[in-house]
Formats: structure tokens, sequence, C-alpha cells
């Protein structure tokens, strides 16, 4: 009940998807939506050098022998140095929910933990875990999205986007290889090696150096940017992806989701741009939020349709 509670209680004055991302009107409404998922906190999903990896898991209520429901795979940001599940709660759970899919929110290594690729591997490890967890939880593996924001933007798009045989999965390797229906992209980076030492890189402190600090010192750090980077696995056959930016990022440049758009272009995957006019690093207006979050509710919508594969041969 008090997990219930404090769900509502973060829902109220948020977005809703019932009514395409309105605030809530009422704490009554808040509670409703709380009451639609049966809520499993901190499950351990992977093991690694000393770390457990925790997600939470919102499940839609449903009755027995109901088809599956689709899930959404959240992944918080924070530059993969910082943030947690908890905090993205509000951006990275209610809406969906109220979408009417069930969530399950990541945590992945910070690099104080493990420097990269290591979150990549991580979050493959979670869409791993909901494929082996779908029957008891009633996910639809046919109908699996994965969204983040900023570096959990990237990590989503990593996610959807890296086949098995780039090596990132090998602790939770499986024989099938699971498939992703969309992804959401909320101005995550796609380019690694352009912040590392591209012409978007800026000095310290201009901008905090998230991806100086995630890479750390490797030797093979310029092949770690390539391979952690989006843009590098685009090819045919990838998942429908949104992605949601603003034109004055600060921290993300812009361009990075301009180059996402055009190489997704080139190669036949559906996309949309939501380009937030002035928008910074995610501080948008109420009514960009609501813009954003129905352009994400109809693109979901329109490209994630019951009855798809749920594996595929290193698509």
């Amino acid at each position: 009940m008090t997990r219930r509670l404090s769900l509502a209680a973060v829902l109220l004055g948020t977005i809703t998807a019932t009514s395409l991302a309105q605030p809530a009107a009422s704490l009554q409404d808040a509670v409703a939506l709380s009451q639609k998922v049966r809520t499993v906190a901190n499950v351990t999903y992977a093991r690694a050098n000393g770390w457990e990896g925790k997600l939470d898991v919102y499940a839609q209520r449903a009755p027995v022998d109901s088809p599956p429901v689709p899930v959404v795979i959240h992944i918080h940001g924070g530059g993969w140095v910082q943030g947690t599940k908890e905090a993205a709660a509000l951006q990275g759970v209610l809406p969906y929910i109220a979408m009417g899919y069930s969530v399950v929110n990541v945590e992945y290594r910070l690099a104080s933990v493990s420097l990269a690729p290591a979150a990549i591997e991580d979050c493959r490890c979670a869409l791993r875990w909901v494929v082996a967890h779908a029957k008891e939880y009633n996910f639809d593996v046919s109908r699996i999205v994965v969204a983040g924001s900023s570096a959990g933007g990237h990590l989503a798009l990593t996610t959807g986007f890296i086949p098995a045989s780039a090596g990132m999965d090998r602790r939770c390797y499986s024989t099938s290889e699971p498939k992703v229906a969309a992804v959401v992209n909320f101005y995550g980076i796609t380019d690694i090696a352009d912040l590392l030492e591209g012409p978007e890189k800026k000095p310290f402190p201009e901008v905090w150096p998230y991806t100086t600090q995630w890479l750390g010192n490797q030797p093979n750090r310029a092949e770690i940017a390539k391979a952690a980077s989006p843009l590098t696995y685009v090819r045919p056959g990838l998942p429908p992806t949104i992605t949601i930016h603003g034109d004055q990022d600060p921290t993300v440049p812009y361009a990075h989701s301009l180059r996402l758009q055009e190489a997704l272009e080139k190669v036949g995957v559906v996309h949309e741009l939501v380009t937030i006019a002035g928008g910074r690093h995610g501080n948008f207006q109420l009514e960009e939020w609501q813009r954003a979050y129905a352009a994400i509710a109809r693109f979901l919508a329109a490209n994630v349709r019951p009855g798809a594969s749920p594996t595929t041969a290193g698509h």
C-alpha cells in the first residue's frame, strides 16, 4: 500500500497518456492510475564485480488469461556517472503506465563501478531478463520498447540497435536474440567519439566531462567509443525510433539527433524527430513535455503491434 501511495503522489500533476499527456486532475486520478500496476521493487537482474544490478517492475494488472501486455524498459540518465532509477520514475515510468504499458525501470553500473562499455552490457542483460521473465509478469515480448533520456537515451539506442555479434552480450548470452519493437530516445548521445575528440568536444568546465569520465583512461578508448556509439550500428531492420531533443541543448549536441535521423532515413528505418524549439537539456516547459509524450503515444500506437517475432538471428 505504501508503494501505491508513493506512486500516486508522484503522479499528481504530471503526465497521463489517457489524455495524451495532460496533467492529472486530482489525487483520485493519481491513485486510480497507480492501482493499475503491481509493483515489485529492487529485483536483481545481473551481478558483476561485486555489484548487483536492480530493476523495478511495474506490471499492469489484468484478469487471469488476459493477453500479454507491451512493456517499456526505461533507463535513467546522468552521464553514465550518476542518477538513479527512482529519480527517473516521474518521466520514465508514469507516462507509459498511463499508455497501458508495463514498465521495467533499470539501473546499471555507473563509471565509479565499471567504465564503458559496462553500462551497455547491463542494459542488454536487462533486455534478456525481460524476455526470460515475460510469463511471470505477462509481458508481450513482441512489443518491447526501450526508452531513456540523455545517457539513458544513448543506452536505449544501444540496447535496441546493437546485435549480439558486437560482443556486448557475453555476460547474459542466450541462444536467441531478443528483438526490440521500438526505441524512445530523449536527447541521447549518438556518437561518443564526437564528444571525446571531435568538433563537439568542449573543454572542462564549460561542459561537464561525462564522456571522459565514463571512458576513463583505457588504452583502447577510441575503439570503445566507436563500439559504444549508436551511429555505428545503423542498418536496415532496426526498430522504429522516435527522438525528442531541444535545439539549444548545451550538454548533448542537437546535431547528434539530426545525424541519427539522417542515418536512419538512408537505410529506411521508421523514425521521427520531435524538436523542442529553444529547448535545453530536458528543462522543457509543461506544454513541451505534453507535446513530446503525445508524439510518443502516437508513434508507439502506429509502430508497436502485437504478433511480431520475439527473436531475430542477429538483427
